[in-house]
């Protein structure tokens, strides 16, 4: 199946089959792979935290809003977090980065207040989850995307000090039943000339 035929097979899984278990192989697939996601710059402020431990998933379930039936199905979820402490984050730089790209952060750092700072390295981590998405259903699997987490919590349950939860995707096998599978819910999208233009 070519990367379009992927695309158009994509969708956001509502419900998930809670007793299908996914292949630790196809995991640590997913764990390269967003491993080797872009960035700009190549800065990679990011942490990817594999959920499987049922107990720990639970109490992530508890403060993920209204998605807390999916993370508890789910037999994965992944927490996507930026790095929020910049002296922390300063050492990753200094000591993991070639020099030319360290003097380019450095260069950037310096250009940007703390916050806007942060936007940007934050805008990095959603590049990965693109990617996340894609690679999911090209390894068979089935994902959806959730911003609604109480980041502050998620935080105390993964014991982080450096970095902060942005968003998390549950990844599994969608249950037979999910009303958003595409053949019950037709994927909708904008039509193709009022979002792509060519020059």
């Amino acid at each position: 199946m070519n990367i379009l035929e992927l695309i158009q097979k994509r969708y956001t899984a509502k419900k998930y089959n809670a007793h299908k278990e996914i292949p630790q192989e196809k995991i640590e697939a997913l764990k390269e792979i967003l491993r080797l996601s872009p960035s700009s710059i190549n800065i990679q402020p990011w942490k990817f935290t594999f959920v499987q431990n049922q107990e720990v998933k639970t109490k992530l379930a508890s403060v993920s809003m209204h998605n807390e039936e999916k993370v508890n199905q789910a037999k994965l979820l992944v927490v996507f977090s930026v790095a929020d402490d910049l002296d922390a984050f300063q050492e990753v730089v200094d000591n993991e980065l070639p020099e030319a790209r360290r003097n380019w952060y450095n260069q950037i750092k310096a250009s940007k207040p703390e916050a806007d700072l942060k936007t940007w390295l934050s805008q990095q981590v959603y590049i990965s989850l693109g990617v996340a998405l894609t690679a999911s259903v090209a390894l068979g699997l089935d994902s959806t995307a959730m911003e609604g987490i109480e980041s502050d919590k998620y935080k105390a349950i993964l014991n982080m000090s450096a970095y902060k939860p942005l968003f998390a995707m549950a990844v599994g096998y969608a249950s037979e039943d999910d009303f958003n599978r595409i053949e019950t819910t037709p994927k909708s999208r904008r039509l193709h000339e009022n979002v792509i233009e060519t020059i």
